[in-house]
């Protein structure tokens, strides 16, 4: 059989990374009238929000042991594959359909969330930055289209808000669809050379026999703690600016359009980190760089929240720099791209209890005090622990 191209992995690799966000993103401006339709409690619909970060936190550790038994591509096919099903039965009448739904694309999402840095680190192991980045920049472009359009096309036909809930399958599909020659031909590298069967499994052959847990290394968790922080302060931004910017008396659609500004920084924030992580010989500088902008976007909001505009657009930089940063470390601090897959589940899973959990315990500190001061200020110190972790993850070391 002919090689796959390397042009060809990399547009699947992107095209991958599309479906990763906008399953996610469109909810949010289509709940209300998924509340209205089905009746659902305030409490229900913030429950469906969660469910796929809690998805992911489940499904996160089990993933590596899946690419192990069946090979990244494969386990990349599924995923997509139950993606576009599950996209397809949220979409469908009756109620319990949209739970069930919405579980299976948890579950594909976290999948793919995993095995993705392994890949990378796989098959580009001297550009994991810049592929990281580029595929980052891709995530975040499609996560703020599907937040975009979601209204419009709910409002285009009597589908209503079920046709921007499931009509994302149709790009899980052709993502499966460019990935096929490589799940045919099995494990490819660039430019041409077939990976072993083992090694791409994850699994088998002496160099995976040999890596070392993450789980017992202080590096797997200083790795893991910037992962799960950053997390937070990107879910924390993205639930909470609104309602902080309605209390200085910004016009909702004006808050509105600096969520746009927070989603499209973000991008840029992504592909500006992947050029340093590439021109840098390790990422301490950055490790300490990007939560300090990320601390000067949550002063700001505290000490000028008219200007939000600026600190929406400051805190995007940050927050598309740092989920680049964190998915980077997952690649460049392991020794092997099993051991890549086994950080990034236990990365991401810890990540996503930290990014579930994180806007609730923000909100709940505004309801006790009435004022978002003291939660703010608790963000500053999240923001200072963050530094810290970054400064040790950013050195140039590996698991072993």
């Amino acid at each position: 059989m002919r090689p796959v191209p390397t042009a060809l992995v990399v547009a699947g690799l992107l095209l991958v990374a599309g479906n990763l966000r906008a399953a996610i993103t469109t909810v949010g401006p289509v709940l209300p009238g998924i509340e209205a339709a089905l009746g659902l409690s305030s409490v229900a619909a913030s429950v469906l929000v969660s469910l796929p970060l809690l998805a992911f936190a489940a499904v996160s550790p089990i993933a590596p042991r899946l690419a192990h038994r069946i090979g990244l591509e494969r386990a990349i096919g599924l995923g997509l594959a139950v993606l576009a099903v599950g996209l397809v039965v949220r979409s469908t009448p009756p109620l319990a359909l949209l739970w069930v739904g919405t579980a299976l694309i948890g579950i594909a999402i976290a999948v793919l969330n995993v095995v993705l840095p392994a890949l990378v680190k796989r098959d580009f192991p001297r550009r994991i930055g810049q592929i990281t980045g580029a595929y980052s920049a891709v995530q975040s472009a499609f996560a703020a289209i599907a937040a975009g359009v979601a209204v419009p096309v709910a409002g285009a036909t009597s589908l209503g808000w079920r046709l921007p809930l499931g009509m994302w399958a149709g790009l899980a599909l052709i993502a499966l669809g460019v990935l096929l020659p490589q799940l045919r031909r099995g494990p490819v590298r660039p430019g041409g050379s077939r990976a072993p069967r083992a090694e791409a499994a994850g699994g088998t052959g002496p160099v995976a026999q040999a890596v070392r847990s993450p789980w017992g290394s202080a590096l797997g968790w200083q790795v893991t703690a910037f992962m799960g922080l950053q997390s937070v302060l990107f879910y924390v931004f993205i639930t909470w600016l609104p309602a902080i910017e309605a209390s200085a008396g910004i016009d909702e659609a004006v808050a509105g359009a600096h969520q746009f500004l927070y989603n499209a920084c973000a991008i840029a924030g992504s592909l500006a980190c992947s050029t340093a992580i590439g021109r840098l010989r390790d990422q301490r500088a950055l490790g300490v760089l990007v939560p300090t902008v990320y601390l000067i976007a949550t002063l700001g909001v505290l000490l000028a929240p008219g200007a939000s505009a600026v600190w929406a657009s400051i805190g995007g930089v940050a927050g598309g720099a740092s989920i680049v940063l964190a998915l980077s470390f997952l690649g460049l601090r392991s020794a092997h791209h099993a051991q890549a897959a086994s950080l990034s589940g236990m990365a991401q899973s810890i990540g996503y209890l930290f990014a579930a959990a994180g806007p609730v315990a923000f909100g709940a500190i505004h309801d006790a005090t009435g004022s978002w001061t003291p939660a703010l200020l608790l963000l500053l110190a999240v923001e200072a622990v963050l530094i810290g972790f970054g400064y040790l993850s950013g050195r140039d070391r590996t698991i072993g």
